[in-house]
């Protein structure tokens, strides 16, 4: 019963988001088929978490997030070993946006243990050429 509390004082506090990920292998085409025909911007910090879908998991250290015709990067600020295929992340973000240096922990599906903390990096924004 102590553990659940915390569990759900994060949950109150954050925002769980279900992921979608790619197979271990291959990730570096996941990447470019997400990124191609895109170009990369000046990285931000921050972005708004109300119009961004995602993320979607690349690695350990990459995610991806879609809000309008952006697609952006997050290079984690180190590498997040308990991110798997499938976590549903629990992101510690304070009001509207996701910013550089918010704190998340991966949950598996199913289980009331959160992964180890982890660090989101600045967001990259890639956008296809105006045409």
């Amino acid at each position: 019963m102590r553990i659940l509390f915390p569990l759900l004082a994060i949950a109150l506090t954050g925002s769980a988001v279900s992921a979608t990920s790619r197979a271990s292998d291959g990730t570096d085409k996941d990447l470019e088929k997400a990124l191609a025909g895109r170009t990369a911007g000046a990285p931000v910090d921050c972005i708004d978490r109300t119009f961004a879908s995602g993320p979607e998991i690349i690695d350990s250290k990459t995610l991806l997030y879609r809000s309008g015709r952006h697609v952006y990067r997050n290079d984690l600020e180190a590498s997040c070993p308990s991110l798997r295929d499938n976590s549903i992340i629990v992101i510690e973000a304070h009001g509207s946006q996701m910013c550089r240096n918010d704190l998340f922990r991966p949950t598996d599906p199913g289980s009331a243990v959160p992964g180890a903390v982890c660090r989101l990096g600045r967001f990259t924004p890639y956008d296809k050429p105006k045409g």
